[in-house]
C-alpha cells in the first residue's frame, strides 16, 4: 500500500518520439476500472487459479465415489510348455486371453475424504478472495494513473496560460523597448522567460504523454494511440469519510478487508489440514469385489480312444505267478476349441469381501506429518495477526494522511490567492517603472509554482481520500464527477 500511497510524480525527462493520443474517446474512471477487470493480466492470471481451485474441489468431492477399474491381456507363449489340453510337456505355441474388472469403496478412511472435502471448498473461498485482492489492487493502480492524467491535463493548461501571458508581454515590452521607455535587457530577459515558458510547456505535455501511455499499458489497452482521459472535474469537498474517526475505519476494515479474509480462510484451510494429518492415525476399511474370466486358444479333449500304436501297457505283476498286469492305452481325441464368449461364460469367477488395515508403525512418517501441519496452522495464526496489525497501522497512518493532505491542499489554496495578489501588484509597479522585469518575473515565477502546487495536492488529496474510503467500503471506482 505504501507504493499505492506514492501517488504523484513528473517526469524530467524529454519525450522524443511518442504516438499521438487521438480525441476520439474520452475514458470515465469507471470505465477504465471495468475495462482493466476484464483485460489486465494480472487478473487472467488469477482467474486461472480460480479455475485451478475449483478442479481440486471437484476431485475432493469424486473422491466418496468408488473405484472401477477393468485390465486384461493376450499372451503368447513359445517353447516347452504344458499342454493345458493333454497336460504334457511339448514344445507349442499358446495363446491366452484375460479379462476382468475390480471395484473398490473406502468405508472408513479416518474422515480423511470429509477432511479433504472440506479443505477444498475453503480453499476454494481462499482463492476467490484471492482473485478479489487482485481486482482491487489493480482498480488502486487505475485511479493512480488516472488522477495523474488529470493532474498533468491540468498542470499543462497552468504552463500553457503562462506563456501566453508572458507572450504578450513580451510583446509589449518590445514595444516599449522601440519607443526608449524601458532599456534593451528588459526585453532580452522576457525573451528569456519565454523561452523558459516554453521549455515547461514541452515537459508537461510529455509528462502527459508518459502518463496516459502507463494507463493504457495498464489496462492492457491495445489502441492506445486514441486513449485519452474525461476532462471532467473532481470536486473536494465530499469528504465525508473524514468525519469518521479511525478506529470506526478500521473496525470496518477489519470485518471487510480482503486481505483479512485470505488469512482467515488460510487458518481455516490450516486447521482441516491438521485434521486429515491425524486421520492418518485411525484404521480404515475398504470394501473390494473383483471378476475375472479368461479363454485359451487351444483344441480341447472331445473324446479317447484306443491308441492303435500302443494298444496296451503293462502296468505291473502279480506276486508269485509273476504274471503281468496290462491295461488299454486311450488317446484323446481333439476337436476344435470351444467358442471365445463360451469360454468366458464358462470360465468366469468372482471375489468380494472387506479388507482392514491397521497402521502401527510407519517411521514416524504420520506423526511428522502432524506436526508439520500443527506448525502450518500455528503459521497461518500469526500471519491472520500480522494482517490485522498491519491493516490497522495502514488504516491510520491512511487516516493521517488524509487529513494532512487536506490541511495541505487548503494551505495550498492560501499561498495560491496570496501569490497571485502579490503578482498583479508587481505587475502594476512594473509597468509605471518602480520594479524591473527580473523581480517581475520572480513573482510570476512564485505564481506558477504556487497553481502548480494547488493542483498536485489536489489531486493528492482526492487519492487519498479515497484509499480511506476504499478501506471503509466504498468502491474505488466511485469517485463522483462535476458537471
Amino acid at each position: 500500500m505504501k507504493k499505492l500511497t506514492s501517488i504523484f510524480f513528473v517526469s524530467g525527462f524529454a519525450l522524443l518520439s511518442l504516438p499521438s493520443f487521438g480525441q476520439q474517446k474520452k475514458w470515465s474512471l469507471r470505465e477504465c476500472v471495468e475495462y482493466a477487470l476484464k483485460n489486465n493480466i494480472s487478473i487472467k492470471l488469477t482467474t486461472l487459479d480460480v479455475q485451478t481451485a475449483d478442479v481440486a474441489r471437484s476431485d475432493a468431492r469424486m473422491a466418496f465415489l468408488p473405484t472401477v477399474n477393468g485390465q486384461g491381456s493376450h499372451s503368447w507363449n513359445i517353447g516347452l510348455n504344458q499342454n493345458i489340453t493333454t497336460g504334457l510337456l511339448q514344445n507349442q505355441t499358446t495363446q491366452f486371453t484375460s479379462i476382468g474388472g475390480t471395484v473398490g469403496v473406502d468405508i472408513y478412511k479416518g474422515l480423511q475424504n470429509q477432511n479433504r472435502f472440506s479443505r477444498a471448498r475453503l480453499a476454494m473461498v481462499a482463492a476467490q478472495y484471492q482473485l478479489t485482492k487482485m481486482q482491487e489492487d489493480v482498480a488502486l493502480n487505475i485511479a493512480n494513473s488516472y488522477l495523474q492524467i488529470l493532474f498533468n491535463k491540468e498542470n499543462l493548461k497552468v504552463q500553457q496560460q503562462q506563456l501566453a501571458i508572458d507572450t504578450k508581454q513580451m510583446e509589449r515590452t518590445q514595444q516599449l523597448v522601440d519607443a526608449g521607455v524601458v532599456p534593451q535587457g528588459d526585453l532580452l530577459d522576457v525573451k528569456a522567460t519565454v523561452a523558459t515558458d516554453n521549455q515547461n510547456r514541452i515537459t508537461a505535455e510529455n509528462a502527459l504523454l508518459i502518463s496516459k501511455l502507463s494507463l493504457a499499458q495498464l489496462m492492457q489497452l491495445e489502441n492506445f494511440q486514441d486513449f485519452d482521459t474525461d476532462d471532467k472535474d473532481y470536486p473536494t469537498d465530499d469528504t465525508g469519510v473524514l468525519l469518521r474517526s479511525a478506529a470506526e475505519i478500521y473496525n470496518k476494515a477489519r470485518e471487510e478487508r480482503t486481505v483479512v479474509k485470505i488469512a482467515r480462510a488460510d487458518v481455516e484451510v490450516a486447521e482441516k489440514d491438521v485434521k486429515i494429518a491425524k486421520g492418518v492415525y485411525q484404521p480404515t476399511i475398504q470394501g473390494f469385489y473383483s471378476f475375472t474370466t479368461r479363454a485359451a486358444y487351444a483344441d480341447r479333449v472331445v473324446g479317447y480312444g484306443p491308441n492303435l500304436t500302443t494298444p496296451t501297457s503293462v502296468i505291473g505283476y502279480i506276486d508269485g505267478t509273476n504274471q503281468a498286469v496290462v491295461q488299454n492305452n486311450f488317446v484323446p481325441i481333439l476337436g476344435k476349441r470351444e467358442a471365445i464368449l463360451d469360454q468366458f461364460d464358462q470360465n468366469k469367477g468372482h471375489s468380494f469381501g472387506i479388507s482392514l488395515n491397521v497402521p502401527i508403525f510407519n517411521g514416524f512418517a504420520a506423526r511428522n506429518g502432524v506436526e508439520r501441519a500443527k506448525i502450518a496452522l500455528e503459521r497461518s495464526r500469526i500471519t491472520l495477526q500480522q494482517q490485522e496489525l498491519d491493516l490497522e497501522q495502514t488504516v491510520y497512518k491512511a487516516y493521517t494522511d488524509a487529513q494532512g493532505a487536506l490541511n495541505t491542499y487548503e494551505a495550498a489554496k492560501t499561498t495560491l490567492a496570496a501569490r497571485e495578489g502579490s503578482m498583479n501588484y508587481a505587475r502594476e509597479r512594473y509597468e509605471v517603472g518602480l520594479i524591473n522585469v527580473f523581480d517581475y518575473n520572480q513573482s510570476q515565477t512564485l505564481y506558477v509554482n504556487a497553481q502548480s502546487e494547488v493542483l498536485r495536492t489536489k489531486y493528492d488529496f482526492i487519492f487519498k481520500v479515497k484509499i480511506l474510503e476504499f478501506y471503509f467500503g466504498v468502491p474505488i471506482s466511485q469517485i463522483t464527477e462535476k458537471e
